[in-house]
């Protein structure tokens, strides 16, 4: 990790009293550091009124680091739920190892994001893709703390958003509660599988073990799904059991 104050102390004193001055210089220098946090020359460049250093995709791995460690602890599903981010952004190596030191460096809540996040509003479309992958992380453990839910309110703001916008992007990523058996309607199972009332036997049962194939938890698992989705993925396989036993029992076919 380089010291930048540090390295520029150490060169002021030496420069005016030699060993002595270097090591004073470092000493005052360390302060600095520490006290802004500076760990990089693109820190202090920032620090001193430089222009924005983090690309967008920085950006949004910041941002998620700062939501996963927002209730204090990252926990599993975070640091899955940003490895789907990369592959789904199909990023190279070197972009993978920026993504996770910004990943990091989020964590620390040091940077001041309001200036990243106005110019960033420039750019709509990338803006909502921001704010959908914050709302994917914070479902990442299976809740929504009340923290991360102001930090990606303030987040909106600062994009152009109203509340009302940002929230209803929440819902797109909510884990949706299974249904109980016995709150299922013949008409909610014969549209949870898409078949009629009149559909024979047989094409209720290819449907129905296509869907179940299509979300079963252990493919989705084999994926590299989240343990988010891995959960949400169990849900849907027991609403599609429940829908197939009350066709199939209103029906009377086995």
């Amino acid at each position: 990790m380089l010291w930048p104050g540090t390295l520029i102390g150490a060169g002021a004193g030496f420069a005016i009293a030699s060993i002595p001055g270097a090591m004073l210089g470092a000493l005052l220098g360390q302060a600095l550091d520490r006290r802004l946090h500076l760990q990089s020359w693109a820190h202090l460049w920032e620090k001193f009124g430089g222009r924005s250093v983090l690309r967008n995709d920085e950006l949004l791995f910041v941002l998620l680091g700062r939501l996963a460690k927002s209730d204090g602890r990252v926990v599993d599903g975070h640091i899955q739920q940003a490895r789907q981010e990369m592959r789904s952004l199909e990023m190279t190596e070197s972009a993978q190892r920026r993504a996770i030191a910004a990943f990091n460096r989020g964590k620390s809540g040091h940077d001041r994001l309001r200036g990243y996040l106005r110019r960033l509003s420039a750019q709509p479309h990338a803006a909502e893709g921001v704010l959908r992958a914050c709302w994917r992380m914070v479902w990442a453990d299976g809740r929504a703390g009340s923290s991360e839910r102001e930090l990606i309110a303030q987040w909106g703001k600062w994009l152009g958003w109203t509340q009302q916008q940002v929230q209803a992007l929440a819902s797109d990523y909510e884990p949706k509660r299974p249904l109980a058996s016995g709150a299922v309607t013949y008409q909610d199972a014969l549209r949870l599988l898409g078949v009629s009332a009149t559909s024979e036997p047989a094409q209720i049962k290819r449907a129905y073990r296509r869907l179940l194939s299509r979300h079963h938890p252990d493919k989705i698992a084999g994926s590299g799904a989240t343990a988010l989705q891995v959960r949400e993925a169990t849900d849907k396989t027991r609403e599609l059991h429940t829908a197939y036993t009350l066709i199939r029992e209103r029906r009377d076919f086995r």
